[in-house]
């Protein structure tokens, strides 16, 4: 997924650390969902919701309806600013690539999100339906479901969500400690090479040289 440049939510800044908006844009994004309420109800129905999504990101229809269904938790067509704030947060998460830590800070939210059936337990449909939201892979949906899924169910209730939310931000987190250390190593290197002498293509050092 990839937001539209120039849309809106392109100028909210996303907390890195809780994923979650500041109150400055949060109050912004208060008076947005406003606007977008043509019908002064305090809410957008599937109609709106879909103008919406489709003016700020590149998902299809079908991918748009399926998560207004997802958001429209007691299914009475319309979704409020709580729902609406939630979308949000996930779109930014996605576009500066914090899906891990995301569902990691707001597994519980997430948890009940995907439990479309209200049956307290998740099964691999409901993640191969919404893994454009969240961006999990299928190797990684099924070495998710071999390693958590303790009942041998093939769902997972929400402890067992919760322990891979934490496996997958500890790989989060190597990946990154990983890429910092080669970021650091790489300019450790050329900070190396600006403090030795020069020399020029023959091999002479050039701070040798006498004039």
């Amino acid at each position: 997924m990839k937001l539209k440049k120039g849309s809106f939510l392109w100028y909210l800044y996303l907390d890195k650390l809780y994923c979650l908006l500041s109150v400055r844009n949060v109050k912004a994004l208060l008076e947005y969902f406003k606007l977008l309420d043509v019908h002064r109800n305090n809410t957008l129905n599937d109609v709106l919701f879909y103008h919406f999504l489709h003016h700020v990101t590149n998902w299809k229809r079908g991918q748009i309806m399926s998560v207004f269904n997802m958001l429209d938790w007691d299914a009475v067509g319309e979704i409020g600013f709580d729902q609406f704030y939630m979308l949000v947060c996930i779109l930014l998460a996605q576009q500066n690539h914090l899906e891990q830590q995301f569902i990691f800070r707001h597994s519980r939210p997430v948890f009940e999100l995907l439990d479309l059936d209200g049956e307290l337990r998740i099964g691999k449909k409901n993640f191969h339906m919404y893994n454009f939201l969240f961006n999990i892979k299928e190797r990684e949906l099924r070495q998710f479901y071999r390693d958590f899924d303790i009942t041998g169910d093939c769902r997972l209730n929400y402890k067992e969500f919760k322990l891979f939310t934490i496996a997958t931000m500890e790989k989060y987190q190597e990946k990154q400690k990983a890429e910092n250390e080669k970021a650091l190593l790489k300019m450790k290197t050329l900070q190396e090479v600006d403090e030795n002498p020069k020399e020029n293509l023959l091999g002479i050092n050039v701070s040798e040289i006498i004039i």
